[in-house]
């Protein structure tokens, strides 16, 4: 609840040592930082009192109470960078947590009838959310469905949109995999690099390691003929900021079909 003062907050805050949500003061600046994993609560639907899509979004995922601020962030700003590029198609959020990427990219793009959000084992209190969006854009009714299941068993089509915040490790891999096979589009924000498992082909001698992964997976699409966009979110947000996105052309990096 906010203060009298006008200070700050109380908020239910994520207490790794214990594993458990605990209630402590935050001031506001505390309360605004864009990287925090605290959870945005409806205590804190007065930060974002503006009129524009975000602060509208922002609102119902504080109502929801089931999200940290750091990914409604990466949401918004992943989402909006890719509906730049790709318009229309059916949205396919793989390990997609709550959801929240599928709801943002038919909010920016009413012409992409439906989406799918995928995970191994998608949250119990995923449903608020999409409740609590569905209620400010009752048009998105009946268009998200949440699918338990492994990426492997997911049925692509050319006209999809594959996106994936923070799939950990190879599982970003995997996922350009899939939009591969189908010629699909694709954008990944990859995280938690498994140096183990993806080659960075030796390019780790002029750049950083987690670097020359997201290098040779880049490098990878373009040789599958795909058209690729390099970009970042903001770095305020989280250091795992590399947005990659492919759309299919038929032609590799050296212009010959593919």
């Amino acid at each position: 609840m906010r203060d009298v003062t006008g200070a700050g907050f109380v908020a239910r805050c994520w207490s790794a040592g214990d594993g458990l949500y605990k209630e402590r003061w935050l001031c506001n600046d505390q309360a605004m930082k864009k990287n925090s994993r605290n959870r945005l609560t409806p205590r804190q639907v007065s930060l974002f009192p503006g009129d524009g899509l975000f602060d509208k979004i922002a609102r119902a995922v504080c109502r929801a109470g089931t999200l940290p601020r750091k990914e409604l962030h990466e949401a918004w700003e992943v989402a909006r960078r890719v509906r730049r590029r790709y318009r229309g198609g059916r949205v396919v959020d793989m390990a997609c947590g709550h959801g929240l990427l599928a709801h943002i990219m038919l909010i920016l793009d009413d012409r992409s009838e439906s989406a799918v959000a995928v995970d191994t084992k998608v949250p119990s209190n995923a449903p608020i959310l999409s409740e609590a969006l569905v209620a400010c854009w009752p048009r998105l009714k009946n268009r998200i469905v949440y699918t338990e299941s492994p990426l492997q068993e997911i049925t692509v089509l050319p006209d999809d949109i594959i996106v994936s915040v923070h799939a950990c490790g190879a599982l970003t891999d995997a996922i350009i995999d899939k939009a591969i096979e189908q010629h699909a589009r694709v954008a990944v924000l990859p995280c938690c690099h498994d140096l183990k498992v993806s080659p960075t082909d030796g390019l780790d001698g002029w750049m950083d390691k987690t670097l020359a992964v997201d290098t040779i997976r880049a490098v990878r699409l373009g040789s599958k003929g795909y058209r690729v966009v390099t970009q970042k979110i903001p770095d305020d947000i989280t250091p795992k900021n590399r947005l990659l996105m492919g759309e299919y052309t038929g032609h590799n990096v050296n212009g010959s079909g593919s």
